[in-house]
């Protein structure tokens, strides 16, 4: 949390200040007014399309549920707009982005205090202290964030209390907040059955996360360094591989660690663009800096004989964000060569959608296990 940033509101005649969260990182509002269970929810709309952030004095759980008229009230303004059916893919990513974004920009007007000691001093709140712990660290002075953001940082708790199944590995995998959840569980598989280079022994994972790929390789006999920048990355990796007694290494870095290795693995953000939170890092990678970097530095970090697993769907190529003959000039114009490619077909829901506007994209996606190696 920025100690700089603060929020400003009027209460009982009194100017009053408190700091402000939000890990999206956009700034706090500047017109705030409070609102409680007597705010009908079609003024309420109205006040946070208009950019007037609502500070919530009411019930919780009334609050919550205005949370959900505005979302429905959202959904229902799209519905009545003429339906104009975007040209092509690209143009309906860029109106999809687009929306995103203005949804979250009201949804995130409903705004909620937070006492020092990380308790929520609401009618019928939660006990949501241990989950803001643990997301924000040891509680110090009061605060003011979203509720939605709240409900995020809850939502995480569970998912890092119950976690993920993964068939690859036979056990579950626990992602921290702001730690891309391995839900897709397809592109795990991949590294998992693809056959390793011949007599590999060492391998580093660019970008581990939450350290699932680095412990499918560590399950498979190899010694394993798993590298990222993010400090929740490296805490969350190195706790799954401590839960599950794999040994590797965790360590900071800018995509390679010092040295070679047999076996080079990335699974970088798949679309190329500009992350609007956190977690869309996971999903976003700015002029395709990360995937670029990889391919680049990759066949310094080889050993002779060694290979390099890109991990990447296609389903930029299928929106038009990126072309196959790009990543192709891409990985000649690093000295690499395509030694082998194993594909496999999306199983999320999100590709059975017909009514998500990528569908159709969405619908054909290939991930691929790209197998490279120095010219």
């Amino acid at each position: 949390m920025d100690a700089a940033a603060t929020i400003a509101w009027t209460e009982d005649g009194q100017q009053r200040t408190a700091a402000w969260r939000a890990e999206s990182g956009v700034p706090a509002p500047r017109k705030v007014v409070l609102a409680d269970d007597r705010m009908p929810a079609d003024q309420a709309y109205k006040l946070a399309c208009e950019g007037t952030a609502l500070l919530w004095r009411g019930d919780y759980h009334n609050g919550r549920q205005l949370l959900q008229a505005l979302a429905r009230r959202i959904d229902a303004r799209a519905k009545r707009k003429p339906a104009v059916a975007a040209p092509d893919l690209l143009t309906a990513f860029h109106q999809m982005r687009q929306a995103q974004g203005q949804r979250a920009r009201i949804l995130g007007m409903l705004l909620l205090p937070v006492q020092a000691d990380y308790s929520i001093a609401l009618r019928r709140a939660p006990d949501a202290r241990a989950a803001l712990e643990q997301v924000y660290g040891a509680p110090t002075v009061p605060f003011v964030l979203s509720l939605r953001e709240l409900l995020g940082v809850i939502g995480a708790y569970e998912w890092r209390k119950n976690g993920v199944d993964i068939p690859a590995l036979g056990a579950r995998i626990h992602p921290h907040y702001g730690v891309f959840s391995p839900i897709r569980g397809e592109y795990v598989q991949l590294v998992a059955d693809a056959a390793l280079p011949a007599g590999a022994r060492s391998a580093f994972d660019i970008g581990t996360g939450t350290g699932v790929l680095t412990a499918v390789l560590a399950k498979r006999g190899l010694t394993v360094t798993g590298t990222d920048q993010d400090a929740r990355a490296l805490a969350c990796a190195r706790e799954n591989l401590a839960r599950l007694g794999l040994a590797a290494s965790i360590i900071e870095a800018d995509l390679f660690p010092a040295g070679r290795a047999d076996l080079v693995v990335c699974n970088p953000p798949w679309l190329p663009g500009r992350p609007s939170a956190a977690l869309e890092y996971a999903i976003y990678d700015p002029d395709s800096r990360m995937l670029r970097g990889f391919l680049d530095g990759l066949a310094a970090h080889l050993n002779p004989g060694g290979e390099g697993w890109l991990i990447l769907s296609d389903l930029a190529e299928k929106i038009g964000l990126r072309s196959r003959a790009q990543l192709l000039d891409w990985i000649g114009a690093a000295g690499l060569v395509v030694a082998g490619r194993i594909d496999t077909k999306p199983q999320h829901p999100r590709s059975r959608d017909v009514s998500d506007p990528l569908h159709a994209a969405r619908a054909a996606e290939t991930t691929s296990l790209w197998r490279l190696r120095s010219a």
